[in-house]
Parts: structure tokens; C-alpha cells; sequence
């Protein structure tokens, strides 16, 4: 008898480092638009609301302008599209997995335990993610930041996993790495246990709360599937 049918895990940050191929299409989008590049540490800050929203980030700081001016302007709707083509050509180039990624997917499905991913990245970036890193066969439903009207924080994603997965919330479990991933557990009313790595817009995440900190995805098979 295992602690949890359902696990479910944010994308950048939790099993995938994927700020440093972020970082190069955002550089690459922003070059072409004449704007100079932004650090990784930036783009680091920005990840977790989805790329829509860390673009306009990286034009608006990158311009010196406010980003509510950047949404509503041709050049970064322009961009947008632009960006399409520069992060096709770099995902997989330069992000990794986290340590025991692999190995504890492969653990918690020969242990039945059903796993899902939901992301605020869009589903065309999202697909080729898994595709480069070998995922997708990994997990058993995945859900992006524009497959249901809401993203994160709202808990649209999770209780679409528990209904299309047929679980009920007392026995999934979310795994993140943000205040995002926080707030949506919260608001889904299913524990989350945060992973002390990943990317929370420069802020700890122990600040969150989270119902327990991890240094990497072991003990869900040590102790959540015990």
C-alpha cells in the first residue's frame, strides 16, 4: 500500500534545468529586435509564469521600459512568433535533468503510482521538452499553461489531473519548486512537498511553507510510496 496514487510535478525547476537554453532564445529573440541581451540570473527570476510573461520581462527590462507598455506593443507581438523558431532550435541544447529524475519515474510506475505533469510552458515548448529529455513516457498526463483557460497558481491543472487520472485529492501529491507550485497545491487542497534547487524568482522556498523541503525526488520513493 503506497501514501499516494497521483504525483504530480511542475516542469523547469523540478525535473528539468532549463534556464540556460531559456536564457539563449530569449537572447536570440532579443537580438533580433535589436534590444540588448539579459543575464541568467534574470531569466532565472522570470521563469514560472509561463514564456508569454518572461518575454515581455526580458523586452521590458531589456528596453528600459515598463513591461505593461512591452504587452500591448507590435515589436514584442512580433517577437513572439519569433520565438517560436529560436527556442525550437535551442531546447535541449544546454538543460539537463535534476539527479533521480529519471530513475524515480520509472520507480513510481512499477509501483503504480500514476504521474502527471502541470506546467504554466505553453504545450508547443512543453512537448519538446519531454521529447528531447525522453520524458513523455514517463508520465501519464500532462497539462501546459494553455491547455485550460487558468494556469498556476490556479488549481485548474491539478484537479484536471485528478478527474482525468481518477484520483481523489487525499491521495495525489505535487511536487514543485516554486511559490507557484505552492499556491496552486494550496488552492487544490493536495500536499506539496518543494524542492530547495529550481527556480522561485530569487526567493527561498522554504518562505512558501511547503509541507516538507527536498533536496532531490528520492524519498518520494523511499517514504511517499513506502
Amino acid at each position: 500500500m503506497t501514501d499516494y496514487d497521483l504525483v504530480m510535478f511542475d516542469l523547469d525547476g523540478t525535473l528539468v534545468a532549463t534556464a540556460a537554453e531559456i536564457l539563449d532564445a530569449v537572447n536570440d529573440t532579443l537580438w533580433h529586435a535589436g534590444l540588448p541581451p539579459v543575464a541568467h540570473e534574470q531569466v532565472e527570476r522570470w521563469i514560472g509564469h509561463g514564456t508569454r510573461e518572461l518575454l515581455a520581462q526580458a523586452f521590458a527590462f531589456a528596453a528600459g521600459v515598463a513591461v505593461d507598455r512591452v504587452r500591448t506593443s507590435e515589436l514584442f507581438h512580433g517577437a513572439l512568433a519569433a520565438f517560436d523558431g529560436d527556442y525550437e532550435r535551442r531546447c535541449g541544447t544546454r538543460s539537463w535533468l535534476y539527479p533521480h529524475v529519471r530513475e524515480v519515474l520509472k520507480d513510481l510506475g512499477r509501483r503504480g503510482v500514476r504521474r502527471a505533469i502541470v506546467t504554466n510552458k505553453e504545450q508547443r515548448f512543453t512537448v519538446s521538452v519531454l521529447r528531447r529529455h525522453a520524458l513523455r513516457g514517463l508520465v501519464d498526463h500532462v497539462v501546459c499553461g494553455d491547455t485550460l483557460p487558468a494556469k498556476k497558481p490556479d488549481p485548474a491543472g491539478v484537479l484536471d489531473c485528478l478527474r482525468s487520472l481518477g484520483v481523489p485529492r487525499e491521495r495525489a501529491l505535487f511536487i514543485g519548486d516554486s511559490s507557484i507550485d505552492v499556491a496552486t497545491a494550496r488552492n487544490a487542497g493536495v500536499p506539496i512537498w518543494a524542492l530547495t534547487y529550481g527556480y522561485n524568482m530569487g526567493a527561498p522556498i522554504a518562505a512558501s511553507a511547503p509541507d516538507r523541503l527536498l533536496d532531490d525526488l528520492r524519498p518520494l520513493v523511499e517514504e511517499a510510496t513506502a
